[in-house]
């Protein structure tokens, strides 16, 4: 059997207002080729297909046309779970009608565990693997909240929860492998941060509850999964170095800063119950660039990138000693009637001169929600032993303003 493990999507982004559809699509392409290719038994996306809980007309057509052209493919199953991004009433709607597709949805949290745990058979209907969809544990889903509590209560109960729904879910597997009385793998899908996890400046990824306490450690999950499927982070990694834990990451840069890494799939085989897991790249399908340095660095660069016939996305980032008030206009002139297309300009001889957010080269594009809050707190004079309790009630009630959002929206699709 072979297995693909992907994740992080995003369909809908946009890169500083530049709309990516063409990337999105060129990589779906690229994936149901492979899978037809390469004859992949089953196909698992471990949460955020899309990047909001609207995803336009453009980014569904695409999520369907690639789970039509799968089916039509000899991938025998798809299972796609819910992450912190997507609406789960937007995913679970069609789920019932992909299942005559093979395509297994768990948008969010069901009300019974077995509803988690699929058992997936081969071309003769034999049983050959049982998936733990799990999808993203919302706070409200696995917390009791109570008034008065702390943040490191919130966080060890958060945690407590998040253990304690997979191991529901992997002893409902485990009961189900017993009564086949075959040994078939176990796989746990997820979409939440780990201890240790990697990421990467202007990836995107979004704080999935408040502090760091709610970062799962590796022993959370019971030791009867072969093999776990996780989402969220966009760097390909694995779990504290375990092998058969790993994020697949994200198969495109969500920003300048993944520009340089390396996309990847994850493959997994199974060899006596035991995973080998083997790693796909993803080709590049867009250029993308951060060119860094004084006037004369950035003007060369950009000359060399000239010659390429290919469109480039660039990211300016200004650094010389002298004060450059005229930037945008010198690189546009530059870039006249060329394929580079210069997104972000960040001035930073100008920022240092300023020290304040509102100048012309740096929008709140260019700032995370975080990032915001820190420079009104600064800008207001709070003293630094303040910002720490401010900062965490603040990423509190986002979090909590996210979360009533994506519940109004799901009781509006009811």
């Amino acid at each position: 059997m072979k297995i693909i493990h992907t994740s992080d999507w995003h369909l809908g982004r946009s890169l500083f207002g530049r709309k990516r559809y063409e990337e999105f699509e060129a990589f779906l392409n690229w994936l149901a080729d492979y899978i037809k290719e390469e004859a992949i038994d089953t196909l698992l996306i471990s949460g955020d297909i899309f990047d909001n809980i609207a995803p336009s007309n453009r980014a569904q057509e695409l999520y369907y046309r690639f789970l039509c052209r799968v089916a039509d493919s000899p991938c025998r199953h798809v299972v796609v779970t819910g992450g912190n991004h997507d609406s789960p009433s937007f995913l679970n709607a069609p789920r019932e009608v992909l299942r005559y597709l093979n395509v297994h949805v768990i948008g969010c949290i069901s009300e019974a565990i077995a509803d988690e745990v699929l058992v997936l058979s081969d071309r003769q209907g034999e049983p050959e693997l049982i998936v733990c969809a799990v999808p993203y544990l919302r706070d409200r889903d696995v917390r009791r909240a109570e008034a008065g509590e702390s943040y490191e209560e919130k966080g060890r109960k958060l945690i407590e929860g998040i253990r304690i729904h997979y191991k529901s879910v992997c002893e409902e597997a485990e009961r189900i492998r017993h009564e086949l009385g075959i040994e078939v793998p176990i796989i746990a899908m997820g979409h939440l941060f780990t201890a240790g996890g990697q990421t990467i400046d202007s990836d995107g990824v979004r704080d999935l509850y408040v502090g760091s306490l709610a970062h799962v450690e590796r022993d959370i999950f019971p030791p009867s999964i072969n093999y776990l499927a996780l989402g969220h982070l966009h760097v390909p990694q694995k779990v504290a170095g375990c092998d058969f834990m790993r994020y697949s990451g994200s198969p495109i840069p969500m920003g300048f800063g993944e520009a340089g890494q390396e996309k990847l799939l994850c493959q997994v085989e199974f060899d006596n119950g035991q995973p080998f897991v083997t790693d796909i790249p993803v080709p590049r399908f867009q250029e993308m660039e951060t060119i860094k340095g004084d006037w004369e660095q950035i003007a060369s660069r950009l000359e060399e990138l000239k010659s390429k016939d290919t469109t480039i996305l660039i990211d300016i980032v200004y650094t010389g000693e002298q004060v450059v008030g005229d930037l945008r206009d010198r690189l546009d002139e530059l870039t006249a009637q060329t394929k580079l297309e210069i997104l972000r300009i960040k001035n930073e001889r100008i920022f240092e001169h300023a020290k304040i957010s509102s100048i012309d080269d740096e929008t709140l594009a260019d700032l995370s929600i975080d990032e915001v809050f820190k420079r009104c707190l600064d800008a207001n004079e709070i003293p630094l032993e303040q910002q720490e309790e401010l900062i965490n009630t603040y990423r509190e009630a986002v979090l909590l303003v996210q979360e009533e959002g994506a519940g109004l929206e799901e009781e509006a699709g009811a």
